[in-house]
């Protein structure tokens, strides 16, 4: 069956379904010293101009016309790019091209969860998962601050992989000091954790995240800045070990494995200590310089440990507010967020899915837009845009604009729909998206249906050369959540971006 011949109303789509040591910055600890020896590497950005073409149509080697290019150098001078969904909007691919405007490119929060899938100017495929996705970039700086959690075997391999195909991370990346240690054990009981749970497991990337943050929370974990202490080191690690082994009988603990661990990370700790800096004083020191930071936000909005679905969420705040928490950055400094949003709605693990497409038409919609998970592989659960979902992300974040990925995804369908408004099974609308999980599984969508404009559109590059159809489908997501798209992605590609 191909994605074409799908009719929307095929399935029982009205309804919402119930599926349920300062070392690499030296200088005395001078930071602006070190930053201004890595800015002198950089090179002025070459941009192209031809005065026999429009300007919307002159690129740099980016792929970023002019129009692009004016839109992108006016975003603030701390901007950020955060999900809207439930992760996998395609966040890594915006951050990557806006990166080559900023000096710097910081995580905040969540760990080796985020699956940020890039392609470099070459076509060649990058999955990042704790680097950021400025690292593609040779004259960004990278930083991953306090709020995340760090798996140092999975970094490390992160990193042999950039460098083996020609990504220089040496002097690039810095970590924090105030960042959280994430160790194999993590791994294990957050296995052991979803069996537990049995039917009612959360669906996670069995990356150890949930365990790591509790550890955090219940003031046991240990951080990066503990690596420089190995005399006191083994004595934090057994504490935080024996607690583990004392609350999942399934977790097997002994000296042997606490004797082990201790050799390993005594390594890490050297090979990690080039990269190890106070992040806090770093941030706020590039600020003041004037510095152009982009905070790259993992997972989504809806899996904000507040404000998603919980408990089917995170265990982090990929929501605005999780960007001062993460950083030590104050909020005043903060300015324009960029929304990064699905043409349509996918999620991954349990939870609710108010606008999921059941059956076949899920199942077309998930491999017209190759929706497996870049961390897990596993396949995401597809659906329509779900407008009450956005507007709540949009009014927690503020954002300033939107980026409507994966638009061309949708270019087979006849007919497209909308989800607008949730209605109680009483017929009474709801005024924002719940906090109520039952609730969630008992109320209706109402839908709008707009044509489809069944045609490629992958090749364009002006929003004006879009069909009718699909700038309406635009337009109409505008006018709905009240903010503008000023980005549309038509393909995987750095220069697959219309800048509206």
């Amino acid at each position: 069956m191909n994605i074409s011949t799908l009719r929307l109303d095929s399935n029982p789509i009205t309804t919402a379904t119930a599926t349920h040591r300062n070392g690499i910055l030296g200088c005395n600890g001078t930071y602006s010293c070190r930053f201004n020896q890595f800015q002198q590497r950089k090179k002025t950005p070459s941009v192209i101009v031809c005065s026999t073409k429009p300007l919307a149509s002159v690129v740099n080697h980016q792929g970023v016309n002019e129009s692009g290019t004016s839109r992108i150098e006016s975003l603030s001078q701390v901007s950020g790019v955060l999900g809207c969904q439930w992760g996998d909007e395609g966040k890594g691919k915006l951050v990557d091209i806006l990166a080559k405007h900023f000096d710097i490119v910081a995580r905040c929060q969540g760990g080796a969860n985020a699956g940020h899938t890039i392609y470099n100017s070459e076509g060649k495929k990058f999955a990042l998962h704790l680097v950021p996705s400025g690292i593609l970039n040779e004259e960004t700086l990278c930083v991953i601050g306090n709020g995340v959690v760090v798996h140092l075997p999975g970094l490390f391999k992160e990193i042999d992989g950039l460098e083996a195909n020609g990504v220089s991370c040496q002097g690039r990346i810095l970590v924090s000091d105030r960042a959280h240690l994430l160790f194999d054990f993590h791994q294990e009981i957050d296995g052991l954790r979803e069996a537990e749970l049995a039917k009612s497991f959360i669906g996670t990337t069995k990356r150890g995240i949930g365990p790591c943050y509790s550890s955090k929370v219940i003031r046991n974990g240990l951080r990066v800045s503990d690596l420089r202490h190995m005399d006191t080191f083994p004595q934090k690690l057994d504490l935080l070990l024996s607690d583990a082994a004392a609350r999942f009988p399934g977790f097997k603990y002994g000296p042997d494995m606490l004797r082990e661990e201790v050799e390993r990370y005594k390594k890490f700790a050297e090979r990690l200590e080039p990269f190890v800096a106070d992040t806090v004083h770093f941030m706020n020191d590039a600020i003041s310089q004037k510095k152009k930071i982009l905070v790259e936000g993992g997972q989504a909005t809806m899996l904000d440990i507040d404000f998603g679905t919980y408990p089917f969420v995170t265990s982090s705040s990929p929501s605005a507010g999780g960007i001062c928490t993460g950083l030590g950055i104050a909020p005043r400094v903060v300015g324009d967020l960029v929304g990064v949003v699905k043409a349509y709605t996918t999620r991954v693990g349990s939870g609710p899915f108010p606008t999921e497409i059941m059956g076949k038409g899920g199942d077309l919609l998930r491999f017209a837009g190759q929706e497996f998970g870049t961390t897990t592989g596993r396949p995401r659960r597809c659906g329509w845009l779900d407008i009450v979902a956005l507007r709540f992300c949009c009014q927690i974040n503020g954002f300033a604009s939107l980026n409507l990925t994966k638009l061309d995804v949708l270019s087979d369908l006849p007919e497209i729909q909308l989800g607008v408004t949730y209605r109680h099974p009483d017929g009474s609308a709801l005024n924002s998206f719940p906090s109520d999980l039952r609730l969630l599984e008992q109320i209706k969508v109402e839908y709008e249906v707009l044509p489809g404009w069944k045609s490629d559109i992958s090749s364009i590059r002006k929003y004006t050369d879009l069909p009718k159809a699909a700038r309406e489908y635009v337009e109409r997501i505008e006018e709905l959540v009240g903010v503008p798209i000023h980005y549309i992605g038509i393909g995987p590609g750095r220069d697959a971006l219309i800048y509206k």
